[in-house]
């Protein structure tokens, strides 16, 4: 596929317009030098709501993350990453893949009770402690060697 054209680079905090819907752009670096983590104001029943569209705080398999020639600051990234990410505020978990916030089995649950199962700030909380504890693991195991 031909490369997409990029129209500008946003900076952390910049907003992106969608007809009345405002994203605000988080700088989450780590995962790639790029990774960015998107928030909005949404409203659900008349209730306005803190929506976090998670980047990637993932590392994965073969990542280097001390003496990375290629990607120097990618420890300090994922450290800033996580400061980020554990700041925002959040009622409405969603991310960039379903399997960060159990996205099937919150969708086959909707309309089943009164309350909406994307409305989950402590599944974020948890996730985001999660890949933080995960993160904390490799990079001691790679400063052991």
């Amino acid at each position: 596929f031909p490369p997409a054209k990029v129209d500008r680079r946003l900076k952390d905090g910049e907003e992106v317009k969608l007809g009345d819907t405002v994203l605000v752009a988080r700088l989450t670096a780590g995962h790639t030098p790029g990774c960015t983590t998107w928030t909005m104001k949404v409203m659900d029943k008349g209730k306005p709501l803190n929506a976090v569209i998670i980047g990637s705080p993932n590392v994965n398999p073969g990542y280097i993350l001390v003496n990375n020639k290629d990607y120097p600051t990618i420890a300090t990234d994922y450290e800033r990453c996580f400061r980020v990410l554990k700041a925002l505020p959040v009622n409405l978990f969603l991310g960039a893949h379903g399997g960060y916030y159990d996205m099937n089995a919150k969708h086959a649950r909707l309309g089943t009770s009164s309350s909406n199962p994307f409305i989950d700030p402590e599944g974020y909380h948890r996730y985001v402690e999660d890949r933080e504890k995960a993160f904390l693991a490799e990079l001691a195991k790679q400063q052991a060697k």
